[in-house]
């Protein structure tokens, strides 16, 4: 019977890891999905105006609202823009 026992106990700890797992992959995705609709069009049209002054990559753009309460948001804008090199 002691072997029967082992692989039941086994098997809730594998159910266990994987609902652990789980409820990682759902917050994660909730974190990503947090933002408002228009932040990623936000973000192409901020790229767009600054590429009629320097030619940038999509990636050296980012754009994150973080809701610090019900009456104030931040938006951060983050550019890395290029090395000028001086000749």
């Amino acid at each position: 019977m002691a072997l029967l026992d082992y692989f039941r106990s086994n098997k809730k700890n594998t159910a266990k890891l994987a609902k652990e797992r789980l409820q990682i992959i759902v917050a994660h995705e909730r974190s990503q999905l947090a933002g408002p609709d228009y932040l990623p069009q936000l973000k192409n049209d901020i790229l767009e105006v600054i590429r009629k002054y320097v030619d940038i990559s999509a990636d050296k753009v980012s754009v994150q609202l973080d809701q610090k309460s019900d009456d104030l948001s931040v938006l951060e804008l983050n550019v890395t823009l290029p090395d000028e090199k001086h000749n």
